[in-house]
């Protein structure tokens, strides 16, 4: 992630930036204090970056090069490669949660609410639902269509998922599609746990389920090494 350029962008420099404009800066009409509406937004934003966009990219263009061929050839099982995925996604959005938790209660004064708990457990299905869609995306398509797809689906997920501005004021129907994405339920989880001191939504927890199945099933039956 440090030495692609665009990961680093994508997962750190564009999460950090949001965070700080869309506090300090008066874009949107956002309840009071600011901060507490954004900061589950960009926790979201941070782990669609890297456990979606980069994830997809990364395993695109590692199966254009032929790297997934040659571990093919070495005997490396397939669940193994997923399962690695996986789990150094997590590291990574491990090290966003913390830079942007620590900038926002050092800096921007935020004061969360909830249960840390609740926390782990909506950010956990959202990265198994997450990358189970990237390695469906990255695991069956050309590398230089993967590169379009994701960054296309992130911008739509960012924007129909009231990532960045809340759905709540949004037309009924905005609102209710907005929430069956993966990006819409885990920023309406994440915000009621954290804005709102409260257990995310069920509705919520199983649109999150729905699609980390979606996702992996696809991936288990599609994915193909070269």
């Amino acid at each position: 992630m440090v030495r692609n350029g665009e990961q680093l962008f994508l997962g750190l420099v564009v999460p950090v930036s949001a965070l700080f404009v869309m506090v300090m800066a008066d874009i949107a009409d956002l309840p009071s204090p600011r901060v507490a509406t954004v900061v589950p937004g960009i926790l979201v934003l941070a782990v669609l970056s890297s456990a979606f966009t980069s994830q997809a990219i990364v395993t695109g263009f590692d199966r254009r090069y032929g790297v997934l061929r040659r571990l093919a050839a070495t005997g490396f099982p397939h669940w193994l490669l997923l399962t690695a995925k996986s789990l150094v996604t997590a590291v990574m959005v491990a090290a966003q949660y913390l830079l942007l938790i620590v900038l926002a209660l050092t800096v921007l004064d935020w004061s969360p609410a909830g249960n840390v708990a609740w926390v782990v457990l909506v950010t956990a299905l959202g990265i198994a639902a997450f990358v189970g869609l990237a390695l469906l995306l990255g695991g069956t398509l050309r590398a230089e269509a993967v590169l379009g797809l994701a960054n296309l689906v992130w911008l739509i997920l960012v924007g129909l998922g009231g990532v960045i501005i809340p759905l709540a004021a949004s037309p009924t129907w905005l609102r209710v599609t907005g929430e069956a994405t993966p990006s819409g339920a885990m920023s309406t989880a994440l915000r009621a746990v954290l804005t709102d001191g409260a257990a995310p939504p069920v509705a919520s927890l199983l649109v999150l389920a729905g699609w980390l199945a979606v996702g992996w099933v696809g991936t288990m039956r599609y994915f193909r090494w070269q």
